[in-house]
């Protein structure tokens, strides 16, 4: 069963969903702090280098599965247009209405 993502608990996390899913970069980047980092599969990334290509040249969407942690963790179907779909999990970091770091890798 998918959650949509108005149904997310967490606001800033929901905001971060919903720019994925319509595809829109600025909208994304508002939702991260200036600073903001990452990680996939457990190794530190270029957040810019991985977004741009995972993400909004591939056509990267999340059909959120379950949620935790207060809405600050996630499982997904995300798809893209590279590597197909694959069941991911998501944590955040979230204060003050952004998100300064992120974690995914595959669930």
């Amino acid at each position: 069963m998918t959650i949509a993502p108005a149904k997310l608990s967490d606001p800033t996390v929901r905001a971060f969903v919903t720019a994925i899913n319509a595809g829109d970069r600025e909208a994304f980047f508002r939702v991260l702090t200036p600073d903001a980092t990452m990680s996939d599969d457990g190794s530190d990334r270029d957040l810019n280098d991985w977004v741009d290509r995972e993400i909004f040249e591939s056509n990267g969407r999340m059909d959120v599965q379950t949620e935790s942690s207060g809405g600050h963790g996630l499982v997904a179907n995300f798809t893209n247009e590279t590597w197909g779909e694959m069941r991911t999990a998501w944590r955040f970091t979230v204060a003050d209405g952004k998100i300064s770091r992120f974690e995914t890798g595959q669930a």
